[in-house]
Parts: C-alpha cells; sequence; structure tokens
C-alpha cells in the first residue's frame, strides 16, 4: 500500500468520519482515462464554410442546428471516445458509495465513466453521450449508432436528425438534474470537489448551496474556490482519491 503524505491522510481521516459525501467533479477527473478536455482542442476548420471556429462554438445548440454536419464532425473526434475505461477516481468514487458514504456524484463530464464504474447515484449536469434522441419521433440511440453513422446520424424509424442528449452552449440545464444536485449538496456533510477549475456556470456555482462542516478541493491548478476550502490538495486526483478510499 503506498504511503500517505500528511494531505492524503488528512482527507482520508475526512472520508472516515462521514456517511454523508458528495462529490463534484469536473474533466479532471476522466483526463486519466484518457478524454481529454475538449475546449483544449484546436477547435473546428471548416473548408465548406472557409471558417476556423472555437470548441465552443463548434458544440453550441445554434452550431448544431445551422451546421449539423460539422458539428458532427467536431463532435465524434472530441467528445466521443467509446473505448475510455473509469480511472482509479471514478473506481474509488463507487467504492465510496458501496460503504455507504458517498451520496451522490454531482458531474460536468458526459462520458458516463462514473456508472462504468458502478457509481449509482450520479447527476450529469451536462448530459451524456451515451444517450440520443431522435428530434423528430423520440427514439433512442447509443453511441455506436451516433459515432458509425457516416455524417449526420438519422433516425431508423422516422428519418429524423438524431441529438446528443448533451447540454450544448446556449442551452439551458435540465431543471430535475439541477435541483437533485442542489439538494444534495446543501445536505451533504462532507463536499469534495476534484478535477474542476470552477470556471464554467452555471455548473460552479452549485457549490454556494453547501453548508456541511468540510469542503475539500482536489485539482492540479489553483481554483476560485480554494480560499473557502477545508483542505486543499494540488494533484491528480485519481491517484489520490485512491490511495485515501483504499485507507479507509
Amino acid at each position: 500500500m503506498e504511503k500517505m503524505n500528511e494531505k492524503e491522510e488528512e482527507l482520508t481521516q475526512i472520508l472516515r468520519n462521514s456517511d454523508n459525501i458528495v462529490f463534484f467533479g469536473g474533466a479532471g477527473v476522466s483526463t486519466a482515462s484518457g478524454v481529454p478536455d475538449f475546449r483544449s482542442s484546436e477547435g473546428l476548420y471548416s473548408r465548406k464554410l472557409n471558417r476556423h471556429f472555437t470548441p465552443e462554438q463548434a458544440v453550441s445548440h445554434s452550431f448544431f442546428v445551422k451546421h449539423t454536419e460539422e458539428f458532427y464532425d467536431f463532435y465524434k473526434n472530441n467528445l466521443v471516445y467509446p473505448d475510455v475505461k473509469p480511472s482509479g477516481c471514478h473506481i474509488a468514487l463507487a467504492k465510496l458509495e458501496q460503504m455507504g458514504k458517498l451520496k451522490a456524484v454531482v458531474t460536468q463530464n458526459i462520458d458516463g465513466l462514473h456508472q462504468a464504474a458502478g457509481s449509482k447515484v450520479v447527476y450529469e449536469l451536462h448530459g451524456s453521450v451515451l444517450r440520443n434522441y431522435c428530434t423528430g419521433c423520440g427514439k433512442f440511440f447509443d453511441d455506436k449508432y451516433v459515432v458509425s453513422a457516416e455524417g449526420i446520424p438519422y433516425c431508423d424509424e422516422c428519418g429524423g436528425i438524431v441529438k446528443p442528449d448533451v447540454v450544448l452552449y446556449e442551452e439551458g440545464l435540465d431543471d430535475r438534474t439541477i435541483n437533485n444536485s442542489v439538494n444534495a449538496i446543501a445536505n451533504a456533510d462532507v463536499l469534495i470537489i476534484g478535477g474542476t477549475s470552477l470556471v464554467v456556470y452555471p455548473a460552479a456555482g452549485l457549490i454556494n448551496y453547501f453548508r456541511g462542516s468540510k469542503l475539500v478541493l482536489i485539482n492540479k491548478s489553483r481554483t476560485s474556490a480554494d480560499s473557502k476550502a477545508d483542505l486543499v490538495i494540488n494533484d491528480d486526483i485519481s491517484k489520490v482519491l485512491k490511495i485515501a478510499v483504499d485507507n479507509i
């Protein structure tokens, strides 16, 4: 078993002493699984439109509507990774839930890796690439259907365009998901924020509902909430959480 440093020991103690933990995570949770943050891509250059689009523009609602083919060109190459596996962080969180300690995962990620690791209560603020629906008849399609389609995926039932169940820029978050997330965070004794720089709103604003006793921040770089935290660990979240949970 890997030897713990002082901060990892403190985290382990916090986890040991609480049965009401909520985890709020971002892109850094999945980078260890090989899922890059799409915002770090170079965006999209379209020869047809003779324009360069930023990553944010390429996954906006208006871009999906106006330039559906280009949208899917960017989406399939930058947001869907069907072969990735859960990281040490995903697995550690699933174990915490099995122990009865973790009450919910609130995630900004859309890759479904928390569920793949075994987590049951997961609130996906930005949706999931694993779910796709026909804009015409509402029929469900998985990610493989979308990825294997040439260009735009069309419904095999009614011929409508299939759209990912992902919250695009310019779209609002799902009300039920927000309410569930707010309730979980507001009622938590311990909130662990990990793998996020807390710059994407409205998601990042949810942490303001926390009223519990211990706020823990695990991220490679500094965040705007560091000064409010009881424990800040600037390290790889996958490594840190695995060590802490293994030592409970």
